[in-house]
């Protein structure tokens, strides 16, 4: 049980340092060799590998939604019992934004991390409105 509390801590935090867009707090659980997949068929959609296009990809986000804020509906760990610090936490969420342009926008997803050893090494977003929301929150219509 406390590996869950341990890593649902750890997730909530991560969620914080986004919505204050603290980047480096964010980053600072990141292994060097961490990759982030992106889902959808725009610009910033794919597979980002190692700590640094990781970190270019965020902050690219963060210069899109000047405004975002993260609402975490449930957060569900795999190993309660973990106290390695390797587990695999899904983080269901709803996003309300407000991009560079103005436009108001929100969306909801899940958010699978992967943790060794206390670190990040794979983070893959499910996004559930793929479609022109999607496409007009990110400017890419």
């Amino acid at each position: 049980m406390i590996g869950a509390l341990v890593a649902r801590r750890a997730l909530v935090k991560a969620f914080d340092a986004l919505n204050h867009h603290d980047l480096t707090k964010f980053m600072s659980a990141w292994r060097d060799d961490g990759a982030f997949i992106y889902p959808g068929d725009i610009p910033e959609s794919g597979a980002f590998k190692g700590r640094n296009a990781v970190e270019a990809w965020f902050r690219r986000f963060f210069e899109q939604f000047p405004e975002i804020r993260f609402n975490l509906r449930d957060v569900c760990v795999r190993n309660l019992f973990d106290l390695s610090g390797t587990n695999v936490v899904a983080v269901h969420w709803d996003l309300h934004l407000t991009n560079r342009e103005g436009r108001e926008g929100h969306n909801s997803g899940v958010t699978v991390v992967s943790i060794e050893h206390g670190r990040v090494y794979l983070v893959k977003d499910f996004i559930f409105d793929l479609g022109e929301n999607f496409r007009c929150n990110w400017s890419a219509a």
